[in-house]
C-alpha cells in the first residue's frame, strides 16, 4: 500500500503526518521548528533602517526592505523541510505528498523541493493549519488519498 505524507508548515513550525491512503487517519511522525520565525523582525536586525534625503525636495526617509529579513528565514526553513523530504524519499518513505501552509511559505516550499520530490506531490493546501489536530487537517483534504498509484 501507498504511503503519503502531509506537510503541514508556517515559517516557524512543520508538522509532517503519515497516511496509508485511502480514507485512513493521518499519524504524526515528525515536528521541525525553526524558532527564528517567532522573533520580532527589529530583532533580527539594525534597531534603525539607514536614512536617505529624497532625490527631489528636501525631504528624509528611513530605507529598509521592511520584511526582507523574514523571508529569508522563511526561505531558510523552506529548505530545510525540503532537505528532510527529499532525504526521506530517497528512502521511499512516502509516495505521495500533500503540502499545506499558508502561500508564501507554500511558494517556498515549491521552490526548494527538488524535481524527484516534487514529482510526487499529489495535493497543495494554501491554509495555515499548523495549530489543528490530525483529524482537523484530515477532514480539509480531499477525501481519498492516492492507494496504489506510481
Amino acid at each position: 500500500m501507498a504511503t503519503t505524507w502531509v506537510v503541514v508548515a508556517d515559517a516557524a513550525r512543520s508538522r509532517i503526518f503519515s497516511s496509508l491512503g485511502g480514507k485512513r487517519p493521518l499519524v504524526e511522525l515528525e515536528v521541525l521548528t525553526h524558532p527564528v520565525a517567532r522573533i520580532a523582525e527589529r530583532e533580527l536586525g539594525s534597531d534603525e533602517p539607514g536614512r536617505s534625503f529624497d532625490s527631489q525636495g528636501q525631504g528624509r526617509h528611513a530605507m529598509g526592505n521592511k520584511g526582507a529579513i523574514k523571508q529569508h528565514e522563511t526561505e531558510e526553513f523552506a529548505r530545510q523541510i525540503a532537505a528532510r523530504l527529499d532525504a526521506a524519499r530517497k528512502e521511499d518513505a512516502f509516495q505521495h505528498l500533500i503540502l499545506v501552509a499558508p502561500p508564501a511559505m507554500l511558494g517556498a516550499l515549491r521552490d526548494h523541493l527538488p524535481a524527484p520530490t516534487a514529482k510526487r506531490l499529489f495535493y497543495e493546501l494554501d491554509k495555515d493549519l499548523t495549530q489543528d489536530t490530525g483529524d482537523a487537517i484530515r477532514a480539509r483534504l480531499p477525501e481519498f488519498f492516492p492507494n496504489n498509484l506510481r
